[in-house]
């Protein structure tokens, strides 16, 4: 989704749209590691992952992903494209609550203590790898059909980025978390660091003319 919102946002940087829409998974492990919200291991729970997502309320209820969504764009405004583009960042952000309720379980809040829902896609590997690798696909592809390299960082930059992404995807597949803090404390590092190394390919392309 960040990646092919580079077309409607061309001023924003890559790594103001991946935060956007992973907004709530920039959160979660914060408040998981505050004891405010919980998480579970628990091998099995879906065919897809391991984790059993007890409670997370404020870093994923729909209601609360569209206020946070709202004042991250207005705090971005200045540096996406003006008032135009708030609506886009707000977007983003809760396009992560559509696609978690299409792969989780009945699992995502609509508002903190409200209904859960979720369609399951994870309990399918083959479906879920099918949906998620395609939507990879198409968002680099619209990325980079409209960015181009302005040296070899711009070119090698990405590219390793979207291997990188690829790769971490793959190796997740299946693997277990030794515990619940080498979870968050995986996330919070992956998050900064992709954020980051988006940043730094980012600004070494150009949106094409």
């Amino acid at each position: 989704m960040a990646l092919a919102a580079k077309r409607l946002a061309p001023r924003a940087s890559l790594a103001v749209l991946i935060l956007a829409a992973q907004l709530a998974d920039v959160m979660w492990p914060v408040l998981v590691a505050l004891g405010i919200e919980q998480v579970r291991i628990d091998p099995g729970n879906t065919a897809f992952t391991p984790l059993d997502f007890v409670a997370y309320p404020y870093s994923h209820s729909l209601l609360l992903l569209v206020v946070w969504g709202l004042v991250l764009g207005v705090l971005t405004r200045t540096h996406v494209g003006g008032r135009a583009a708030i609506p886009l960042i707000a977007g983003l952000v809760v396009s992560h609550w559509v696609l978690d309720w299409i792969t989780h379980r009945p699992d995502m809040p609509l508002f903190p203590g409200g209904p859960h829902l979720g369609l399951g896609l994870w309990n399918s590997v083959p479906w879920t790898l099918a949906v998620e690798l395609v939507m990879f696909a198409a968002g680099t592809w619209i990325y980079v059909g409209i960015t181009r390299a302005k040296d070899a960082v711009g070119r090698w930059g990405f590219f390793t980025l979207v291997a990188f992404l690829l790769l971490a995807y793959l190796a997740n597949l299946r693997s277990v978390p030794p515990s619940v803090t080498a979870l968050y404390t995986a996330s919070m590092v992956g998050v900064l660091m992709v954020a980051g190394w988006a940043w730094w390919a980012d600004r070494h392309r150009a949106v094409a003319s």
